[in-house]
């Protein structure tokens, strides 16, 4: 049965909500909410944290009566099992509603069609996949870590025109829009990861500055031989550091200062990064935001671990001396197919979205 285009407006509008908690939710998806009777809005919400209120359930607080006999239009299959909420399923088929639309279904096996199956079984009408993809867009991240046991990885990165990420006199590569930009995309992650490459380096805090978040994405540091002084300004608040083998003194130390470290090391001796995301997936990582040197970027794009390239590009040239995006081997008739997402213009750079084309 097609839908309808009063469907289509109304999941849109449910999406628009569910947008409102794309920095908050973390570990939960995304998740928006409408109650339409007789073709109004009498109630709508959104989930914005853990531990709170679902979006069905903000949506019926608002709604109240009015929901009895009415149609809810959700952004994600309503939840069959008690995690941190009840389900809501059973809220939903209390309020009586006749009918229930929903953009995507849950990949939690804890509901995983279960909430659809409970609803029709107490007599509603349920329909699935109405703009399946925004949604699923929009929850890539929590879609990634239930399918695959590990989160979405997006690598962000900078660079001239010709490819160059180190090179000059100019601390910043890009301008300060652009700069700003990947501010947003920091917020939205769960966690963040560099290596002590980037940490001795550059120094940085990897933290969300100018956008408003009630919470801080976890920091990860990636250092085999934990070469990262203990006063670096990533540890400042706790982080987690990952290594493959290092003195007792080395971890200690890090340790005292608040940093969690935990070794996982590969045949090789260093870090397994395999291992690494499976364990970032078990502490509820959704999406994973890398902002590392060429060396870690390229292990992760050996790997098969990164999903998404979020690729800014100033108007310069740095020329042969600039350091390149991927440090990777000369492998013979080895390339990354990459499907562009989507180009556009922030501020005077030029952004990219690509995401890897697996066979």
């Amino acid at each position: 049965m097609p839908f309808s285009a009063a469907d289509h407006e109304f999941m849109a509008h449910a999406l628009q909500l569910a947008e409102r908690g794309l920095y908050t939710t973390t570990p939960n998806p995304r998740v928006g909410c409408v109650i339409v009777s007789d073709g109004a809005v009498v109630g709508a919400g959104w989930h914005e944290r853990a531990g709170g209120p679902h979006a069905e359930i903000v949506a019926l607080r608002a709604a109240g009566d009015a929901a009895r006999g009415a149609t809810l239009y959700v952004t994600l299959e309503p939840c069959h099992h008690h995690g941190r909420t009840p389900p809501c399923d059973e809220a939903v088929i209390a309020a009586g509603f006749r009918r229930v639309v929903i953009a995507l279904r849950d990949p939690d096996p804890r509901t995983a069609g279960q909430g659809i199956a409970r609803l029709r079984q107490a007599g509603i009408e349920v329909e699935s996949g109405v703009l399946e993809s925004a949604a699923r867009e929009l929850n890539i991240g929590f879609v990634s870590r239930l399918t695959r046991g590990r989160p979405w990885v997006r690598v962000k990165l900078a660079a001239s025109l010709d490819g160059g990420t180190t090179g000059g006199d100019r601390r910043w590569i890009t301008g300060e829009a652009a700069r700003r930009d990947g501010q947003r995309w920091r917020a939205r992650a769960c966690a963040v990861l560099t290596g002590s490459g980037t940490v001795r380096a550059d120094d940085p805090q990897l933290n969300v500055r100018d956008i408003e978040t009630p919470r801080q994405p976890l920091r990860v540091v990636v250092a085999s031989r934990l070469a990262i002084p203990p006063a670096a300004r990533v540890l400042e608040g706790g982080a987690l550091v990952v290594c493959a083998d290092a003195a007792p003194e080395k971890i200690a130390a890090l340790r005292a200062g608040g940093a969690e470290v935990i070794t996982l090391p590969d045949a090789r001796g260093r870090v397994d990064l395999t291992a690494l995301m499976a364990e970032l997936g078990r502490r509820e990582i959704n999406e994973l935001h890398v902002e590392a040197g060429a060396t870690l970027s390229g292990a992760l794009l050996q790997a098969d671990l990164v999903d998404e390239l979020l690729l800014y590009f100033a108007p310069c040239v740095l020329g042969s001396g600039a350091r390149g995006m991927f440090e990777l081997p000369d492998a013979s008739g080895v390339r990354h197919d990459l499907k562009m997402q989507e180009i556009r213009m922030v501020g005077n750079d030029l952004r990219m979205l690509a995401r890897l084309e697996r066979k």
